[in-house]
């Protein structure tokens, strides 16, 4: 892992929104400065060319006393999730070890911030809690080879996949995607990480912390269809667009897995770290009316 990772960040200030770098000072504003990247998608988009820039022109750019991370990326593509990914939750949940990737969805609404609220359902007494390993696609991907597939992926962040399992379970067929896609069921940072900064994605440390408890904690090497693996299998399927994610699956501890079971309830304060990403925190609050 490199001693300093650079840590892509996209925010909100009383007057704009922008992008740019967290640096050990505070945060650096580079879409104030880079006029043809004034988004993160935009940057995506060039990174090519942008990339290698970034370090030279940082200490150019305006360096923030007061601002609000969001996620990422907003939510303007595809949020595609795989259930059932790790080889240690499959032993854990009693499940035969998946032969090709279970791939599901999540709605428009689900994808929020560090520090966002996530609200519990009225309609739910079984919210659970997933620390996954987020995909960030850079480029457009259709019929991929799985051996040019990490070409086609931008970089990785934290998210954690909410799942209210009386819905995806208790309902009938399963309702995966509505119990996947209560608002504010996909926080995302804090920040994107660009691939080169990692090594390894499949081997990182993951963890989820619940009120500084830690409740899961595994290894993306557990992981049983790697990021390039999980790229050539959707883009079969689907085209990928720059700015789509792809949540990777979840390691063992999740809550409904527990005896007694663990759900999350008001007050709870929710954290996933993956090494190398940062740690995402996300508190939970009460039911909305």
């Amino acid at each position: 892992m490199k001693e300093k990772i650079l840590q892509l960040v996209r925010f909100q200030t009383e007057s704009t929104e922008s992008w740019g770098v967290q640096t050990d000072e505070g945060v650096r504003d580079l879409g104030a400065i880079l006029k043809t990247c004034p988004t993160m998608l935009d940057a995506i988009g060039q990174w090519e060319q942008l990339g290698s820039q970034v370090e030279s022109v940082l200490r150019d750019a305006p360096l923030l006393s007061d601002c609000q991370l969001l996620s990422p990326l907003p939510e303007s593509g595809k949020t595609i999730c795989i259930g059932l990914n790790y080889r240690d939750h499959a032993i854990e949940t009693g499940a035969d070890i998946p032969t090709e990737p279970v791939v599901f969805n999540k709605l428009a609404g689900t994808v929020c911030g560090p520090d966002d609220e996530i609200p519990l359902p009225q309609v739910s007494q079984q919210v659970d809690y997933e620390a996954e390993l987020v995909l960030v696609i850079g480029k457009h991907a259709w019929n991929v080879d799985e051996r040019e597939a990490d070409d086609f992926i931008f970089g990785y962040m934290c998210g954690h996949d909410v799942s209210a399992r009386d819905w995806q379970k208790g309902r009938p067929g399963g309702q995966w995607l509505l119990g996947k896609s209560f608002p504010n069921f996909a926080p995302t940072g804090p920040y994107l990480v660009p691939k080169s900064e990692i090594a390894d994605p499949c081997n990182l440390r993951i963890q989820m912390r619940l009120n500084g408890e830690t409740y899961q904690d595994s290894n993306t090497g557990q992981l049983i269809f790697s990021p390039s693996q999980l790229i050539a299998h959707l883009s079969q399927c689907t085209i990928l667009q720059p700015g789509d994610l792809v949540f990777t699956g979840t390691p063992p501890g999740v809550g409904a897995a527990r005896n007694p079971p663990r759900f999350l309830t008001p007050g709870d304060v929710c954290e996933v770290e993956v090494e190398g990403l940062g740690v995402l925190r996300n508190p939970v609050v009460a039911a909305q009316q």
